[in-house]
């Protein structure tokens, strides 16, 4: 029903930059939140940065004023600008949305995009 993909993960030297973008498509009402996790080896999941409709953003605190997170409302996408890249944010990072799907809107769901890799490393 619903996909997000992912896309702009690789490999890039300390103190580098990427762009990770995820697109949500299927059957989608409307999309409350939208937001990247990342998990790395032997870790759990985490929050990096989330934005709601209002535009409202929260940031983990290991990544403030180093990434930024975007949202294209018309086309359902999610960008997030990584700067000043560090080892310790190599992991695979996934997008997440909440949103209502077109048949049920009343009801909320949670998405999960498959998730792309980040190596930072000289």
């Amino acid at each position: 029903q619903v996909q997000l993909v992912e896309s702009g993960g690789g490999l890039v030297q300390p103190g580098g930059s990427l762009r990770l973008s995820c697109e949500a498509s299927g059957s989608i009402f409307s999309i409350d939140a939208m937001g990247w996790y990342r998990q790395a080896p032997g870790k759990q999941r985490e929050l990096v940065a989330r934005i709601t409709t209002d535009g409202s953003t929260n940031y983990a605190d290991s990544v403030k004023g180093r990434f930024a997170i975007s949202r294209d409302y018309a086309e359902n996408t999610v960008r997030l600008q990584m700067n000043s890249l560090k080892p310790e944010d190599t992991a695979v990072y996934y997008c997440n949305a909440d949103l209502r799907l077109t048949q049920r809107p009343e009801y909320g769901h949670t998405y999960w995009g498959q998730g792309t890799q980040v190596t930072v490393s000289s």
